[in-house]
């Protein structure tokens, strides 16, 4: 059985295209839960079904504010996410310029 891994959760969290869609939308500041269930045309259990998911993996946090409840991105919680793809990124990036070298050789 595989251990849970914070970068593991953040993975899962992030694999659902509703919960990329609401991490974009914090990105722009705090929303509350109901501004989010209208924009996503959704439940409001189900947005805080994803929302959960999102604290849990640490991508979140929430406050009180009244009756209400806000959300904000962690953008912190992300580097280990970016640092990961960036490897992929540098890979590419060295075998596309070497094709291109390859190709410029070939002319």
């Amino acid at each position: 059985m595989k251990s849970k891994t914070p970068i593991n959760d953040s993975f899962r969290a992030i694999a659902d295209p509703t919960r990329r869609a609401v991490l974009d939308l914090l990105s722009e500041g705090e929303w509350k839960v109901n501004d989010l269930v209208g924009r996503f045309r959704m439940t409001q259990p189900a947005m805080s079904q994803h929302l959960r998911v999102l604290k849990q993996a640490g991508l979140v946090n929430s406050r009180r504010a009244g009756r209400e409840r806000l959300y904000r991105i962690r953008p912190d919680q992300l580097k280990p996410i970016a640092d990961w793809v960036g490897q992929y990124e540098r890979f590419w990036k060295r075998k596309l310029r070497g094709l291109g070298e390859f190709l410029e050789k070939e002319k």
